[in-house]
């Protein structure tokens, strides 16, 4: 007989680990229905209520037929912020960093996913401080915000190679059975751009650096000290998406589930969150996000990127974890540790625009606020109005390339319209769903729209 197997999970894992409970094999109908309200997995949950992903930061014991036989904490999230100064924790920061990446990557060759944001271009000040040699890329929606041009103005500052690439209308139908047997339906299929670009990927590099869960990490949830029921408000308006909780609810009464959605997952939200003993609401909600959000969110189209080349990711470090753990909130808060870093080491990168506070930088990013934006909010809607009229609309949201236009609503209705799906999924909250998008509330109606197609594709892979 062979001996049981021990697996350690990291603080926020890479990679989803499951394992088999003694327990009915069934389709795990409430934990569905939250997958459809928020986009993931909750906590251990999965499809079948016989199989359970293990949770991250414990020591588990597995069977040699794949059974869980026990599963231990060994981190637990808490906030005890130490008596230094912002500069010490600067270079407390500046030093870790720097440590994590260069044991990460070492002398391999470098792939940086670039954006307008701050994470990516924290990693890029890191690696070019460290000498690395890095191939940098970036993209940008076709029709859509030219992000790349930012990202290939951080790459030139470094020195790195550049590529930029453009994400096609309707590159998903080509791409969706791989990407289902990639990250096995545990997200929808419109938010890995990375997938529109994989066999270009391919020939670059040794090692991706992925600068995933930085901006949880380094800024405040909230600024205000809250009540229990009030941290469950703000994580429901966090997680739940928009049209999300209308499918759910659908679901739910045509499953003919016991009770209310709307209850059961705030309790369970609830539940979650008084088990993690921090009094900081901040901090409190972080950690909830951390082991909730970033397992079965953030991590699962982490595979998609694995699929390609090895993945390394510094903000998952454990170390980084324990870091943030002992720094006062005012110095997480607004992101100011990554933005006093980028200013320290590399005052070129501090100049060009944040695109989230576009056209501002990292140095006046404070004057994003009338009246000083309104000649960019002027231009910047005058130039999506033109583009309505010429036919092309202005791309914001990957969704908008996927479901638009007859050749994307044929493939679309390919997958959610038919006989072996109705067996699953009342014909009825289908065709609600699908008239809500193409009528009334496309925005509203995306994410319900892109869970029917997930859950789709599921159902086809497990029929």
């Amino acid at each position: 007989m062979k001996k049981p197997l021990q697996t350690k999970l990291p603080v926020i894992p890479k990679r989803q680990t499951f394992a088999k409970v003694k327990t009915e094999h069934a389709i795990n109908y409430e934990a569905i229905c939250v997958f459809m309200a928020i986009g993931f997995f909750l906590d251990e949950d999965t499809y079948f209520k016989d199989e359970v992903c293990l949770k991250p930061g414990t020591v588990n014991t597995i069977d040699e037929d794949g059974f869980l036989i026990k599963s231990e904490s060994y981190f637990q999230w808490h906030y005890s912020p130490r008596d230094i100064s912002f500069d010490e924790a600067l270079s407390e920061f500046s030093e870790l960093f720097e440590s994590i990446i260069d044991q990460q990557v070492g002398s391999k060759r470098v792939i940086l996913p670039l954006s307008g944001g701050l994470d990516s271009r924290t990693q890029a000040v890191a690696l070019n401080h460290l000498g690395k040699n890095v191939e940098a890329y970036s993209y940008s929606f076709e029709n859509g915000y030219n992000e790349a041009n930012i990202s290939r103005q951080i790459a030139n500052a470094c020195g790195f190679s550049f590529e930029a690439y453009i994400i096609a209308e309707g590159y998903l139908w080509d791409k969706v059975k791989e990407l289902s047997s990639i990250n096995q339906c545990y997200s929808e299929f419109t938010h890995p751009r990375q997938m529109a670009v994989a066999e270009e990927l391919k020939s670059k590099g040794d090692v991706f650096s992925l600068g995933h869960w930085g901006d949880v990490l380094f800024d405040a949830t909230t600024k205000e000290q809250l009540s229990i029921d009030d941290e469950v408000n703000l994580i429901l308006k966090k997680i739940v998406k928009p049209g999300g909780l209308q499918l759910a609810k659908a679901l739910w009464e045509s499953w003919s589930l016991d009770g209310d959605f709307e209850l059961y997952l705030r309790d369970r939200i609830k539940s979650l969150l008084s088990q993690i003993n921090i009094e900081n609401s901040s901090a409190k909600i972080r950690a909830f996000k951390s082991m909730y959000w970033a397992p079965r969110w953030t991590t699962v189209n982490l595979s998609v990127f694995e699929n390609i080349h090895p993945i390394t990711l510094p903000y998952y470090n454990d170390k980084m974890c324990q870091f943030i753990c002992t720094i006062p909130e005012a110095y997480l808060e607004d992101r100011k540790l990554q933005i006093a870093y980028i200013k320290k080491r590399s005052k070129a990168l501090s100049k060009i625009t944040w695109q989230e506070q576009k056209p501002f930088n990292l140095n006046n990013f404070q004057f994003n606020k009338s009246p000083y934006n309104l000649p960019y909010r002027i231009n910047n809607k005058l130039y999506r109005t033109l583009k309505s009229f010429t036919g092309k609309p202005y791309v914001q949201r990957n969704w908008e390339l996927q479901f638009l236009g007859k050749d994307n609503d044929n493939n679309l209705k390919a997958y959610i319209y038919n006989d072996s799906f109705y067996s699953l999924i009342d014909k009825k909250i289908i065709d609600s769903i699908y008239h809500s998008f193409r009528e009334q509330d496309r925005v509203k109606f995306s994410h319900p729209l892109s869970m029917l197609l997930t859950l789709s594709l599921w159902q086809k892979n497990n029929s």
